[in-house]
């Protein structure tokens, strides 16, 4: 058996590849600002005694992002997958911030 020279990979290929992790380093990135800010608004909350959940907020979210995604040509669903995902983990830390503040 022979071994077959490596395939090389194709200058557009390697572009794009690098678009992508521009965009990932952005995304990351924003992701991290995002966290800053819900951490004060569960600091907030905690302080002036609010549930850590606000379902009206979430649905107006959910409402806004779907037709974002709609005008960004982004799948809908995806985008509100992706909010509740971002919804639950800062709902999570806001119950951590408010058992630290009742504490």
């Amino acid at each position: 058996m022979t071994e077959s020279a490596p395939i090389e990979t194709p200058a557009e290929l390697i572009e794009l590849r690098h678009s992508i992790d521009n965009i990932d380093a952005a995304v990351i990135h924003l992701l991290a600002e995002r966290f800053k800010c819900t951490r004060k608004v569960g600091e907030l909350k905690a302080k002036l005694t609010m549930p850590p959940a606000d379902p009206m907020r979430e649905a107006q979210q959910i409402a806004r992002l779907r037709s974002l995604a709609v005008t960004a040509d982004l799948d809908p669903e995806f985008a509100e997958k992706f909010l509740n995902f971002l919804v639950k983990e800062v709902i999570r830390h806001h119950e951590i911030i408010r058992e630290k503040h009742s504490a």
